[in-house]
């Protein structure tokens, strides 16, 4: 057998690659990916090549600490089962299903302690999600809404839809979310929230700032587009937050700093889930906040906004339908069958 590994080499072109099974070494095992979801905000700078070229890919996941270049294994959301131990390895950890921060590929081998056992309350589709759940809990914890606030949540791709979903768990007076999908505002309508908003209707501030009652005390950027965080400022009061969540990549940022901005006194928040805030660290750790997101897993079952699972060697089918029609998506996810669904 060989592995199929999903690699970009270009800007616009996917190719799967393949090599022999990895070995598993000492203390290592063997997994067999059943599930490896795509992070299409990250993924789509990958494809169009607009990644930072002197930005190391991720300093956290093993292996990925070189800078973003072509060619590019890339992904961080595998969900699989051990099929083979390494040396030293417990016997207990064969047919265990595990979590791994790993490109996405049909079989990868890692250490044991970079493998999280998924609890048995969760399905595999549904764990598959734990990153973009541990980013969701990152945002609530960096903003820290507060008792009777009215929120802004702009971008309701998947990381959008589980922030605000944990957000209808706070007692907010509003919570009004945006995003240019109709697919995506009617899985935000669904959980509850005040409102979802086109943000390319006319009237999209008039109607926002009245939900909100003049503004939001607290801004939630996670749309992946600059533009989007002109609108989070112009609808964010005096002494507000506004929460960057998004990563631009190479996509340049062009503000109106030179209006209302500069009297607001309304504070830019850059929050990313590799890290700790400061203010939290001397409490909170990675493995607190994994159990926290396990938990949210469990409770909100996010497997229900999975579109599309497309099987491994038609990645680039995947990419390009997240290109060129991103409106029929919320979540797509590799699978190694045969079959598109």
């Amino acid at each position: 057998m060989q592995r199929k590994t999903v690699t970009f080499t270009a800007p616009g072109r996917v190719e799967i690659r393949r090599d022999p099974l990895p070995v598993p070494g000492a203390g290592e095992a063997l997994v067999e990916s059943l599930y490896s979801a795509v992070s299409p905000g990250t993924e789509m700078l990958v494809y169009r090549g607009q990644f930072p070229k002197d930005l190391p890919v991720d300093e956290c996941f093993p292996g990925m600490d070189g800078p973003f270049a072509y060619p590019l294994a890339y992904g961080y959301a595998c969900v699989g089962k051990v099929v083979e131990l390494g040396s030293g390895v417990a016997h207990d950890w064969l047919d265990r299903l595990v979590f791994a921060f790993q490109p996405h590929t049909s079989h990868f081998a890692a250490r044991t302690d970079a493998l999280l056992p998924i609890p048995i309350s969760l399905s595999p589709e549904a764990a598959v999600f734990l990153p973009n759940m541990e980013t969701a809990v990152n945002l609530a914890q960096d903003a820290a809404p507060i008792l009777g606030e009215r929120v802004l949540v702009l971008g309701q791709g998947i990381i959008g839809l589980l922030t605000a979903a944990l957000l209808t768990e706070f007692p907010l007076a509003a919570l009004v979310t945006s995003d240019l999908l109709p697919l995506r505002r009617a899985a935000s309508s669904s959980l509850g929230v005040t409102a979802a908003l086109d943000p390319a209707a006319p009237g999209f501030r008039e109607q926002a700032r009245a939900l909100l009652a003049a503004g939001a005390d607290l801004s939630i950027e996670l749309t992946g587009s600059p533009s989007a965080l002109d609108a989070a400022l112009a609808l964010t009061r005096f002494s507000g937050r506004v929460v960057i969540g998004s990563w631009y990549g190479e996509k340049q940022v062009r503000l109106d700093l030179g209006g209302s901005f500069h009297r607001s006194r309304i504070r830019l928040i850059s929050s990313q889930v590799s890290t700790i805030a400061p203010e939290l660290s001397a409490r909170w750790d990675k493995p607190r906040r994994f159990e926290v997101a396990w938990d949210s897993l469990a409770r909100l079952r996010p497997e229900k906004w999975i579109t599309h699972r497309i099987p491994l060697e038609n990645a680039a089918e995947a990419y390009e339908l997240l290109d060129q029609n991103p409106q029929e998506t919320i979540q797509v996810v590799f699978t190694p069958d045969s079959k598109i669904s």
